[in-house]
């Protein structure tokens, strides 16, 4: 199944990124490796992870304090947000 991310998912992603990488070198590179294994588990099983609001549903990174929360569209998985776990836990409800 195709994925498609959000303009605003990329940014996080690379802010992300930058902060793990200022924090540790390759850590960022960690931290983006464990995003893909996450999607990669989201496409294979997409109705697997919880759901968060609605039809909205929450996959959480199992060595980093984040979520991807993605919709479940007819051709394709829409990711809406990469979300910290601990910060502004609602920001992304209007995307």
């Amino acid at each position: 199944m195709k994925v498609i991310f959000s303009e605003l998912v990329k940014l996080e992603l690379d802010d992300a990124v930058a902060y793990y990488e200022l924090e540790h070198p390759g850590l960022g590179i960690n931290f983006k490796s464990e995003v893909r294994k996450n999607i990669d588990r989201i496409v294979k099983f997409p109705f697997a992870a919880s759901v968060e609001k609605g039809e909205i549903r929450k996959s959480l990174l199992y060595k980093f304090p984040y979520k991807i929360l993605y919709s479940i569209e007819s051709d394709h998985i829409f990711i809406i947000a990469l979300a910290h776990q601990h910060r502004k836990p609602d920001y992304w409800f209007g995307r």
